[in-house]
């Protein structure tokens, strides 16, 4: 890195008098970028920036699905290494649960109707930095990438502030995630240590369920293994679902699998078996990674960062597959792991946090200042045992900006355009998500004070007025 730049990058993370307090070695460390001062915490603790960073990235990870989290449905020996091992958020929701405006949250801090990603397969509009590319910018970490990417295209070699190590071999992941980690696995052992990295992982799976349900539509009507019949875990305790529901969400529903081949009680038991097997394997390729960075010598230096682009319906509120805000699919896995250097086997139920926070967090432990406009935070203060950043709620968005969700630290609230039917929930009383509160007089002040936060959370965003629905949530109340 360039020595005046690094020489201006410490002096905005401690001022002049404080600078003079250190020790010869500590002010050269911190001069030379090896050592941050964490100010936006309020803390005066030095700690070193990490060496290298891992970005683990998967497809349609259903939350609930670490064994060493509580899930009995699985064996996740990686998975389990990482929550044992770090800070693990439960309160953590997608940006935008729909594969590619949710990448494109994660990748720059910003919403996906700023980005440009409201739907699939589009662009970043060239003006917001994604991580690589601003990491290029203002630090001397090599970046690079592996596997999917799908802002716009699935797999490609042309991402924006990386070099590509791994394309892909094709839209499934029991394919595509070997090859892509056996590349990381390569990189890793044969790199050289000379310069950090920040390499982002990115899995097909467990997305691959998506084909199981296509292959599976069709209910035979009996267990097409018998001998599973002992093994399928149980159906979920909100299995059923409110007919008034908004009318997207109702939809959504009918679309699915299930309801097109008549699903019985045992067919949704046999799908869930059949996702975890997709997690297993998923955890399996996670686990090469890691035995190449332990094995290199990089496990002690390199923090790293586990989260998925949204969630699997798991047949909850009987749904399968994205695009809904039920905890299902908008909550999904958010764990950091960099032993030594932050609180280890913390489970964070308390504060809600979002795909939105990572860009920030990450940031903020190299000693830089993020992009501007930022609709994150970092989570640094949380990871390393002080109080976290305070935030009133984190909001989600819906496909094709039609709808958003509030998540606040009581309450959840739902909103689709042009649709009368809003939803409200006591997600500390019913994490089930079960009692629509909005009908009830008892709850109208809750109901107006989120339907506030949603109104002063969208007149701070700066999105192009190419954007479909971009007006919406401006008339609305």
């Amino acid at each position: 890195m360039n020595k005046s730049r690094t020489t201006k990058q410490s002096e905005r993370f401690v001022n002049r008098r404080d600078f003079i307090k250190l020790s010869g070695s500590a002010a050269a460390l911190l001069a030379n970028g090896t050592l941050t001062r964490n100010v936006f915490a309020g803390r005066q603790n030095l700690t070193p920036k990490p060496k290298n960073i891992l970005l683990i990235f998967t497809d349609q990870q259903h939350i609930d699905t670490i064994a060493a989290g509580g899930c009995r449905h699985v064996i996740t020996p990686a998975l389990d290494r990482l929550k044992t091992s770090g800070v693990s958020f439960t309160q953590s929701y997608s940006a935008n649960p729909v594969c590619s405006p949710a990448r494109s949250a994660v990748f720059t801090g910003r919403t996906s109707c700023e980005t440009s990603v409201y739907v699939n397969g589009r662009s970043i509009r060239s003006d917001i930095p994604n991580l690589g590319q601003w990491f290029s910018q203002q630090t001397d970490y090599e970046t690079f990438y592996a596997g999917k990417w799908h802002l716009p295209r699935t797999y490609t070699n042309n991402i924006p502030g990386f070099k590509v190590i791994n394309t892909g071999i094709g839209g499934f992941g029991y394919l595509c995630d070997t090859a892509m980690s056996r590349a990381c696995e390569g990189f890793l052992r044969n790199r050289s240590k000379s310069k950090p990295f920040l390499l982002a992982a990115s899995f097909m799976q467990p997305h691959d369920i998506c084909e199981w349900l296509r292959l599976n539509m069709n209910n035979p009507g009996q267990l097409r293994y018998p001998e599973l019949a002992g093994e399928l875990p149980e159906l979920p305790a909100n299995f059923e679902f409110d007919e008034n529901e908004p009318e997207a969400t109702r939809n959504r529903r009918l679309g699915n699998e299930p309801f097109k081949g008549n699903w019985n009680k045992e067919h949704w038991r046999y799908y869930r078996w059949s996702y975890y097997r997709h997690i297993e394997h998923l955890d399996a390729e996670i686990g090469r990674i890691l035995s190449a960075l332990e094995d290199r010598g990089y496990i002690d230096d390199t923090l790293i960062v586990l989260t998925s682009d949204h969630g699997e319906g798991m047949g909850h509120h009987q749904m399968v597959r994205k695009s809904s805000f039920y905890d299902e699919a908008a909550r999904v896995p958010l764990l950091f792991s960099w032993p030594g250097h932050i609180v280890e086997n913390k489970t964070d139920a308390a504060h809600p946090v979002s795909g939105l926070d990572v860009m920030p967090t990450l940031c903020d432990y190299v000693g830089i200042e993020s992009p501007a406009n930022m609709r994150g935070l970092s989570l640094r203060a949380i990871l390393e045992g002080n109080k976290g950043p305070q935030r009133d709620c984190i909001v989600s968005e819906g496909n094709s900006n039609t709808g958003r969700m509030v998540r606040s630290q009581h309450w959840k609230y739902i909103k689709y355009k042009d649709n009368a039917v809003e939803q409200l929930f006591d997600m500390k009383n019913d994490p089930g998500e079960t009692k629509n509160l909005t009908a009830s007089s008892r709850y109208a002040a809750i109901l107006t004070e989120h339907q506030k936060m949603l109104k002063e959370w969208e007149s701070r965003l700066d999105v192009p007025s190419n954007i479909p629905n971009v007006d919406v949530w401006r008339q609305m109340g």
